[in-house]
C-alpha cells in the first residue's frame, strides 16, 4: 500500500515518534510510506516527501515535527477539499493517516465523509479529545510544568511571594490540575470550574495567618474567576489570523487584582511555548509508538473513518465522527482530590 503521514496543528512532543513508528510498522508490511508537508496544507500545496527506514532513524527522542505542520484549513479554502482530493487520488496513495488533536480531527472527520480513506492518531498538549485516556504531548507537558512549578516553590518560599503560573490547555484544564497536584499547588484554576475570587483571597490571607506567606496558584490560560460582583475574570477573546482564538494573559489580570487587595509581592510566569518543546517522556515516547503502529494496522484492516485511542492501557479505536467537535474536560473526581490541598 501507498501510505500518507501528516501532522496537523501545532507541534508537541511525541509526534516524531508517532511518525517513526508509522515508517517501521508500515515497512514491516510492506508498504511505501510518504509524509505530507506542513500538514493538511501540503494537501494543497502538494508537498510531499518519501519516508524511510533512514530518514526516520533516530526520530524517537526528538521533539517538533519532521514533516512540519501548519494551522492552515482546507475547509476553509476555496475549493480546497477538492484540490486536496485529487492530489491524494493523483499519487494513488491508498490511505492517509492523520497525527493531530481537535482542529486535526474536525478536517479529517469532513474530509472522510467525502470518500478520503483516513485513520486518525490524537495528540494534543491540552488532552482535551474526547474517546482516549491519553494523548500524545500530555505528559511531557504536565512534566514540564510540574518542574517549573517545582522550581518556582523555592523562590517563592524565600521572598513570601504569590507566584502565578500560567499553563497552556486552551478550553480544558487537565494540564493545570494534574502539574497543579504534582507540584503542590495552594489553588488550581481551571475552565471547568469558576474560581471564586473570596475563596483565593481566603486562601492567601489564611496561609499568611499560619505564617506561609507564600502561595502558589496554578491556572490554564482560559480559567476564570469569579469577582464579588458576579462579573468575570478572564482574557479578552482575541483570535489569530487563521481564526482561532488566542489565549493566555489571564494570569496578569488575577495578579493586578491581588497586589491591589493584598498587597502581597505576586509575581506571574507564563510557561506558553516551553510546555510543546523538547524531548517527550518515556510515556509519551510510548504512547506515541503504541498509537501509530496500531493506525496502521487500522489501515490494513480498512478501518478507515477511525482513530486510534488509548483505553485502560489497551489500544483500542473509535469512530472519528463520535470524536470530532467534543472536548475531554477533567474528571470532577481529580478536581475534588486537587481541593484537598488548597490552601
Amino acid at each position: 500500500m501507498n501510505l500518507a503521514v501528516l501532522t496537523g496543528g501545532g507541534d508537541c512532543p511525541g509526534l516524531n515518534a508517532a511518525i517513526r513508528a508509522v515508517v517501521r510498522a508500515g515497512l514491516k508490511k510492506g508498504d511505501r510510506l510518504f509524509g505530507i508537508l506542513e500538514g493538511w496544507s501540503g494537501l494543497l500545496s502538494q508537498k510531499i516527501i518519501p519516508l524511510t527506514l533512514e530518514n526516520t532513524s533516530g526520530l524517537l527522542p526528538m521533539g517538533g515535527t519532521i514533516l512540519g505542520g501548519s494551522r492552515t484549513n482546507p475547509l476553509k479554502v476555496r475549493g480546497g477539499i477538492k484540490r486536496s482530493l485529487n492530489f491524494f487520488h493523483r499519487r494513488k496513495f491508498d490511505a492517509l493517516i492523520s497525527i493531530g488533536g481537535e482542529g486535526t480531527l474536525n478536517i479529517a472527520a469532513a474530509f472522510w465523509k467525502e470518500g478520503l480513506p483516513v485513520v486518525c492518531v490524537p495528540k494534543t498538549i491540552d488532552n482535551d479529545t474526547w474517546g482516549t485516556d491519553a494523548t500524545i504531548g500530555f505528559d511531557t507537558a504536565v512534566q514540564i510544568a510540574t518542574e517549573a512549578i517545582d522550581r518556582l516553590h523555592t523562590t517563592a518560599e524565600s521572598h513570601n511571594r504569590v507566584m502565578i503560573v500560567e499553563v497552556m490547555g486552551r478550553h480544558v484544564g487537565w494540564i493545570a490540575t494534574m502539574a497543579g497536584i504534582a507540584g503542590g499547588a495552594d489553588a488550581i484554576l481551571i475552565p471547568e470550574e469558576p474560581f471564586e475570587m473570596r475563596e483565593l483571597l481566603r486562601i492567601i490571607r489564611a496561609r499568611a495567618k499560619r505564617k506561609r506567606r507564600f502561595s502558589i496558584i496554578v491556572m490554564a490560560e482560559d480559567a476564570h474567576i469569579r469577582l464579588e460582583n458576579g462579573k468575570m475574570l478572564k482574557t479578552p477573546l482575541k483570535h489569530d489570523e487563521y481564526g482561532t482564538v488566542k489565549l493566555g494573559g489571564i494570569s496578569e489580570l488575577l495578579a493586578r487584582e491581588l497586589r491591589r487587595r493584598t498587597g502581597s509581592d505576586v509575581r506571574v510566569t507564563i510557561l506558553g511555548h516551553v510546555q510543546r518543546g523538547g524531548s517527550p517522556t518515556a510515556f509519551d515516547r510510548i504512547l506515541a509508538t503504541r498509537l501509530g503502529v496500531y493506525a496502521v494496522d487500522l489501515v490494513h484492516e480498512q478501518r478507515f473513518g477511525t482513530m486510534a485511542v488509548l483505553r485502560n492501557n489497551r489500544m483500542e479505536s473509535i469512530l472519528i465522527a463520535d470524536s470530532a467537535g467534543k472536548l475531554k474536560t477533567v474528571d470532577p473526581e481529580i478536581s475534588k482530590v486537587a481541593r484537598v490541598f488548597f490552601g
